[in-house]
């Protein structure tokens, strides 16, 4: 069983209105020295697979046709120990 963590963001120069809002929530609430707020998505999947390279290509492959819009998201993968 491999342990794999996806963390996917908006690509530098796409809009990001939930990061918008909790800048300025933040800001409400008084926590003046925040600046830029990115929102992204953490994915934890377990894998059937012993071999850690295989699983991380898998994975890549669940990104690009599912977990990530490429277009406008980018991902990483961190097979876990």
């Amino acid at each position: 069983m491999v342990k794999a963590r996806v963390q996917i963001m908006p690509k530098t120069g796409v809009l990001d209105p939930q990061g918008k809002a909790i800048s300025h929530a933040l800001a409400s609430l008084g926590f003046n020295g925040v600046g830029e707020v990115r929102q992204g998505k953490v994915i934890d999947l377990e894998l059937n697979e012993s071999d850690p390279a295989k699983a991380k290509r898998a994975v890549e492959t669940m990104c690009e046709k599912l977990l990530a819009n490429t277009l406008i998201e980018s991902y990483r993968v961190e097979i876990q120990p």
